[in-house]
């Protein structure tokens, strides 16, 4: 089947897209399909042997033919992202990347409710009278002391960003605080 228009190039100089490159036919920019999407050099090539691999030239073309002009980048470019990704998982696509990137937001989320729950009961501390610390009198401090809210972490703590056993942990030490609050 002969996707694209066929004939000569009218002398524009240059080779056929990369469709048609890997399709092995002549290829006219103004009438193929595909000539927008798959330059004659570079990746365009591999490109569309992806997308013909897993969909098919034919089923490329129709499909392309069946949408609007200006949606049609987005189009190639979906098609030609779900081909790679069905080329290193051929089972799932890029349904496995998709579930990895939901799995990440949902560990997100939960570290930010934690550092919300976190920042609540600090605030909520420095705010109570009673554990307000008591201003030194002493003339060797020349400065006050600490305050809750002056937190500083220390490298340890900041080089276990990302570890799940240091998230633990500080849940446990968290859950234990809000038992301890009145």
């Amino acid at each position: 089947m002969d996707l694209g228009c066929g004939g000569s190039r009218d002398g524009d100089g240059g080779g056929p897209c990369g469709a048609c490159k890997f399709l092995r036919r002549k290829c006219v920019k103004g009438c193929c399909i595909f000539a927008p999407y798959f330059e004659s050099s570079g990746q365009g090539s591999a490109h569309f042997a992806a997308i013909h691999k897993v969909f098919g030239a034919s089923n490329a073309s129709k499909l392309l033919t069946r949408i609007p002009v200006h949606k049609r980048l987005d189009a190639v470019v979906t098609l030609c992202y779900e081909a790679l990704a069905r080329a290193t998982d051929p089972v799932y696509g890029c349904v496995a990347h998709i579930f990895s990137l939901q799995q990440q937001v949902v560990e997100l989320q939960a570290e930010l409710a934690y550092v919300q729950a976190r920042l609540s009961i600090l605030n909520r501390i420095s705010e109570d009278p009673q554990f307000q610390q008591p201003q030194s009198t002493s003339m060797y401090f020349d400065h006050p002391p600490l305050q809750h809210d002056q937190y500083h972490p220390t490298p340890f703590e900041l080089s276990n960003i990302g570890n799940p056993s240091y998230y633990s942990y500080h849940q446990e030490l968290h859950d234990q605080e809000l038992q301890d609050l009145p």
